[in-house]
């Protein structure tokens, strides 16, 4: 089985089940940390529909933390060109399939106030939960 990775930008989960088995997984996981899912972007049916172009299922979570996200935009209201925090989920083969969930400190290079730094840490955090809940 892979390893999870950490990039600049995120931490990436690889899993061997369906995708559909990874969307309720990855939705569960969130939810023990406070996060619901915002809104849900199919892309391959996305791709589908506006080029006409075959694409992998592959699907962009828009997850929330309420409590986290009103300390943020009270703090900078421009943070929120960076909320929901982006959680994709995509299938690798038939019985496996990729989380990668984006890490909220390395967005704030773009939004340079030192006022949202503790509360991207704490979502830093509980996402970094969500990972090890999926890692088992």
């Amino acid at each position: 089985m892979m390893h999870s990775l950490k990039t600049a930008i995120g931490i990436h989960i690889p899993l061997p089940v369906s995708y559909d088995d990874a969307i309720a997984r990855v939705t569960d996981a969130l939810k023990q940390e406070g996060f619901g899912v915002l809104t849900e972007i199919d892309v391959q049916a996305t791709l589908k529909k506006k080029l006409g172009v075959d694409f992998q299922r592959y699907v962009i979570l828009g997850a929330c933390n309420p409590p986290l996200a009103h300390r943020a935009l009270q703090a900078d209201p421009n943070v929120g060109l960076l909320l929901p925090c982006n959680v994709i989920v995509y299938e690798t083969d038939e019985n496996e399939s990729m989380i990668s969930i984006v890490d909220p400190l390395s967005m704030l290079g773009v939004i340079a106030d030192p006022a949202l730094e503790p509360i991207a840490e704490q979502a830093r955090e509980k996402l970094e939960r969500v990972a090890e809940t999926l890692r088992g």
